[in-house]
């Protein structure tokens, strides 16, 4: 197994989880949200905790590079494409849509994947997602619907 592979993958298993070294939350009355310093994204009009900056490091992966990254089985096979990632309380990425069937866009349909359940490389510039799956499970897979919000 390549290093880029193994690089890859953990980037992409880091992501997937929650710090474990978290502290215990507050309870809920003892801070107000508006003043709320935990991590992750708030879904809000305004922003009310003081702007950080973040070192990006050379295992990290952009989901840039992600979407739209063609997804293969074991036996090397086209079996999707990367369209989207789900991120819960906007810190931890929880799921990855993927698009399966279809041609040319039509008649194709979504699944969510757990990532830890994938791995990623990147070959020579190529980057690459990887599930131990076929397309016909893909296919009965439960299906993944956008909701009209989606832009």
């Amino acid at each position: 197994m390549s290093k880029h592979i193994l690089l890859g993958a953990l980037a992409l298993s880091c992501v997937a989880f929650p710090a474990l070294a978290q502290t215990t939350p507050a309870p809920a009355t003892a801070m107000p949200a508006a003043t709320d310093m935990g991590t992750g994204m708030k879904m809000a009009d305004t922003a009310t905790v003081k702007l950080k900056y973040v070192t990006v490091k050379p295992a990290d992966v952009m989901s840039s590079k992600l979407i739209g990254t063609t997804v293969y089985n074991n036996k090397n096979e086209s079996v999707g494409e990367v369209e989207d990632l789900v991120i819960e309380n906007g810190k931890t990425v929880t799921g990855v849509v993927v698009s399966v069937g279809g041609f040319l866009g039509m008649g194709e349909s979504y699944v969510v994947l757990d990532p830890s359940t994938l791995a990623i490389s990147d070959k020579d510039g190529k980057w690459a997602v990887h599930a131990d799956t076929d397309k016909d499970t893909l296919k009965n897979a439960p299906k993944f619907t956008y909701s009209k919000k989606k832009s």
